[in-house]
């Protein structure tokens, strides 16, 4: 498949987007595990500060959401049963992890145990999560503390919001011009996140409401149709390397921007957010490169494939024990134990990741996979026939 001598063919498995995923949640875990720690020495503090920046992995995941998401529903639009394959599918796959976790949380363990407080009070507001509109309650609340143990959960509604919608779009426009619609959703995002900044609306707002963040996955969805334009995906592949490297540098310009003036700080913090979008669209193309390509080789390495199979669950779980350790004072404990703030910061790491991936890895194969078997019920021939890779798909 990634023969060089070959075309590229957006058709079967394709490993280096489940890398992509895997990149995708373990910033994610980094930044709650570490980044969100109380380091004292400087090794520790800049290991913190480094993982802070795994707050991007949530727009990496919507990125990659718009390209497998907008590709699927064009290869299918043409096929049978377009809308009911498609809602089936996310449904069997999104919903039976998610309303698994609210019971257990919410109807289940009141039955045997006192709530602790923080999550008595996030149960006090789960019908902003039964509804898939969390993210509006956070952002009413500008707290990411909001719903405790279940505000990480903003994401998962602004994706369950762009599958109800986008599929419709899709099936009404023709590739050409689903391209210009991406275009100017990301375009009018933009604008709406610099408008609102400028009107003193909090930055925790403007980065949870979905018409603030539908652009990230926009930025997916375009590049979903310019690969499938006539002239195949090889020539915007081929250059994906030369993009992600002046993207990087338009990202370093940005950030030292940043830091040597305020001037024009609030209109450049939010294009950063687009740039970002685009940056980490040129990782996805770059993963499709021929195997001879570091970078692809990098995302094809069994790790982050591993890491990218599970990441739904991963994603679900660890936001969920992250609260609980914090809950518990984990890491001042373990200082006690072993006499060192860093090493406390390592151990609760190791802990937190260690058991998000036990736990991660059980859900996946005693639940959710028995839902993902019913997918073979919704899948036109088409479809099938040239899908992409996703099978761990939407969800984060």
């Amino acid at each position: 498949m990634n023969d060089p001598a070959r075309p590229l063919r957006l058709t079967g498995h394709l490993a280096g987007l489940d890398g992509v995923r895997g990149l995708a949640i373990l910033m994610v875990m980094a930044l709650h595990f570490v980044g969100d720690s109380s380091a004292r020495s400087l090794g520790a503090r800049l290991a913190s500060k480094v993982a802070n920046h795994g707050a991007q992995g949530v727009d990496l995941f919507f990125v990659l959401s718009g390209f497998l998401i907008t590709g699927l529903l064009l290869d299918a639009k043409d096929g049978p049963h377009y809308f009911r394959n498609f809602y089936a599918r996310r449904t069997l796959r999104i919903f039976p992890l998610y309303y698994m976790v609210l019971a257990a949380l919410f109807l289940v363990l009141p039955l045997f145990v006192a709530l602790p407080p923080s999550l008595e009070l996030a149960r006090q507001h789960q019908l902003w999560l039964w509804t898939y509109t969390s993210n509006f309650y956070v952002a009413s609340q500008s707290n990411w503390s909001s719903l405790t143990y279940v505000t990480h959960f903003w994401s998962l509604a602004i994706e369950e919001h762009f599958y109800f919608l986008w599929p419709l779009v899709v099936f009404r426009v023709a590739r050409g011009p689903l391209e210009r619609i991406c275009v100017g959703v990301i375009v009018c995002g933009l604008a709406l996140r610099i408008g609102l900044a400028l009107g003193g609306v909090s930055e925790l707002a403007i980065s949870v409401l979905t018409p603030c963040r539908v652009d990230t996955l926009c930025a997916g969805g375009l590049l979903a149709a310019l690969v499938r334009r006539e002239a195949g995906p090889e020539p915007i592949v081929r250059r994906s390397g030369r993009a992600a490297l002046a993207l990087g540098a338009a990202l370093v310009a940005l950030s030292l921007w940043g830091k040597i003036t305020t001037f024009g700080v609030i209109v450049t913090h939010q294009v950063e957010s687009t740039v970002y979008a685009f940056f980490f669209g040129a990782l996805c193309l770059m993963s499709l490169q021929p195997r001879s390509s570091l970078v692809a080789r990098a995302f094809q390495a069994r790790i982050p494939r591993f890491f990218g199979k599970y990441s739904y669950g991963l994603y679900v779980y660890h936001g969920i024990l992250t609260r609980y350790l914090l809950d518990i004072r984990a890491e001042d404990r373990l200082e006690a134990m072993l006499g060192d703030r860093s090493l406390a910061i390592a151990a609760k790491t190791t802990l937190g990741v260690g058991v998000s991936v036990l736990v991660a890895v059980l859900s996946y194969q005693l639940l959710e996979k028995r839902f993902l078997e019913l997918k073979r019920f919704f899948e036109a021939r088409k479809a099938a026939a040239a899908r992409v890779n996703l099978e761990a798909a939407g969800g984060l």
